[in-house]
């Protein structure tokens, strides 16, 4: 009987014993795991951080901004997009005039000056010009080349249909790439916008301005959808009706004429002759 108590306590000893060494090997190893961590996250390069603000609820074209509409969080100083608020008095300078939101942001979403009005300034054309820039109103109908798929901030080409002399009717290339920032009178570019537009306003400079404003009057203004990846730089062209048919511009026939030189007195005279050959 005592041998087999001696047994059984020399078992439990050794079971104790060999989980003490677990432990402590099982304590080792993590201990060494977090040293080498640690050693690892020092050596990393420390990300400089800024604060800017962001929206704090989803917000949307036309809606004023207020202290409250926006907050501040923590973001890596070089990634800040260009033109983020990062004080809330560069952002709303005075209450009583806030600035507008021009485009649709998100919770979260940095507040950028490309999306926002100047302070006290409605969310209008004028608040979407670029510096420079004038707004021009094109007049559309269903066959002006475009239908309900367009929407404000897409690019156009305008084309010029009209009498050009001798040539008869043609269709040129007037410019290529203009912005539009208005359709009737809606400037949100979140906003669908169904059926066609009875007016496109278009962002130009003045000098593009003054070319479309004379061929609207002298003739009619066609606009063309350019793709969002296209940034092929396109030359002025033209088309006329021999053109579009692909037929070549009659050859007029010269009549050959065969004359004699004569003197009268003090004068050479040219006399016309029947052509012998």
């Amino acid at each position: 009987m005592r041998v087999a108590q001696i047994f059984v306590l020399a078992t439990g000893v050794g079971i104790a014993g060999f989980g003490v060494y677990m432990a402590q090997a099982y304590v080792t190893q993590t201990e060494q795991a977090v040293a080498a961590a640690r050693a690892e996250q020092a050596q990393r390069p420390v990300i400089e951080t800024i604060e800017v603000l962001v929206a704090n609820r989803p917000l949307r074209y036309g809606e004023p901004i207020g202290t409250d509409d926006v907050r501040k969080i923590v973001w890596p100083a070089n990634a800040v997009p260009a033109g983020a608020f990062k004080e809330l008095d560069a952002l709303i300078p005075d209450p009583r005039r806030p600035r507008i939101a021009l485009r649709a942001m998100e919770a979260m979403e940095p507040v950028l000056a490309v999306k926002v009005s100047e302070p006290g300034q409605p969310a209008g054309i004028a608040a979407r010009l670029s510096p420079g820039m004038r707004a021009f109103t094109i007049r559309v109908d269903a066959g002006s080349g475009i239908s309900g798929d367009l929407r404000p901030s897409d690019l156009v080409d305008v084309y010029w249909t009209g009498r050009a002399g001798d040539d008869g009717e043609v269709t040129r290339l007037i410019v290529s790439g203009l912005r539009t920032i208005a359709l009737d009178d809606i400037a949100d570019q979140d906003r669908n916008i169904s059926g066609t537009p009875r007016t496109v306003t278009i962002e130009a400079a003045p000098e593009v301005v003054a070319t479309l404003a004379q061929g609207q009057a002298t003739g009619r203004l066609s606009l063309s959808v350019v793709g969002l990846d296209d940034s092929t730089d396109l030359a002025t062209f033209q088309i006329d009706r021999r053109r579009l048919l692909g037929v070549e511009a009659p050859v007029q026939a010269v009549t050959e004429r065969c004359t004699i030189r004569t003197r009268r007195g003090n004068e050479l005279v040219e006399v016309e002759i029947p052509c012998t050959n």
